[in-house]
């Protein structure tokens, strides 16, 4: 009977270890499901669709602004022609570019965070607006400021590349006076933090206060606890300074 007390005993001791083992294999799994997206990223509503593989968020979308433009063709409803003053009061002089379709991928972090090395950002989409359309630098080609450009923004302040890839360099009009306002959240740069209007709590942003990178730490309407953000401003360099604050995720078209 000692004996058999004995392998009773063993017995149960082997299924309790194995069914806590199984349990704390169940846990595991179930953590590692971090498939879900923020909330605060469905405010992207020109996205054709918002993913996350729990490290990154992808968000897909053909790069088409949702507004007005003189540079879609005549034969598209969202065409009208302008023939006013754009960004910085300049008289609107039509680029040879037309608008066409894209299909980005914007691959940007989850969980962003400051880089030890801030790296330049390049030609091209840095980042995707509210409305699926690219955030691009203050350069119009490898440290060509601005300016010659500038007359060729259309009436929401976008205009489209030989490529026919349409995007912002400054402030997206519409989306500051149409769809949000010039506080509002406006998009994301790769490295995943935030970008806002020129104006906080009702008062325009100066260069002055924002950093290197043309953004600054502190509290919004979308993160109440606090975040690094950046500023979209009226002057040079108007959405991003000298580089990504965060490590940079990747853009594919």
């Amino acid at each position: 009977m000692k004996i058999n007390n004995k392998v009773i005993v063993m017995l149960c001791s082997v299924i309790l270890i194995s069914c806590g083992n199984s349990d704390d294999v169940g846990n595991t799994e179930s953590n590692s499901n971090s498939s879900t997206v923020p909330a605060i990223y469905s405010k992207i509503y020109g996205a054709s669709s918002i993913t996350s593989d729990g490290t990154y968020v992808y968000i897909k979308t053909t790069g088409t602004p949702d507004h007005k433009s003189a540079y879609y063709s005549s034969s598209n409803s969202l065409y009208e022609n302008f023939s006013g003053t754009t960004f910085g009061g300049y008289v609107f002089a039509k680029n040879p570019n037309s608008i066409s379709s894209k299909n980005y991928t914007f691959k940007i972090p989850l969980n962003p965070v400051m880089a030890s090395l801030h790296s330049a950002t390049p030609l091209g989409p840095i980042g995707v607006s509210l409305n699926g359309v690219p955030f691009f630098n203050q350069y119009a080609g490898p440290n060509q400021p601005l300016s010659g450009e500038i007359v060729s923004f259309d009436q929401y302040w976008g205009h489209p590349a030989q490529g026919g890839d349409y995007h912002y360099h400054v402030e997206p009009k519409y989306l500051t006076t149409v769809k949000a306002s010039k506080s509002a959240l406006l998009g994301f740069l790769l490295d995943g933090f935030p970008v806002y209007g020129p104006e906080e709590n009702g008062v325009a942003v100066a260069n002055t206060s924002l950093d290197a990178y043309h953004g600054h730490t502190g509290v919004t309407g979308d993160y109440p606890g606090g975040i690094y953000h950046y500023h979209i401003t009226n002057t040079d360099p108007y959405i991003n300074g000298n580089g990504f604050y965060g490590t940079a995720g990747t853009v594919s078209n």
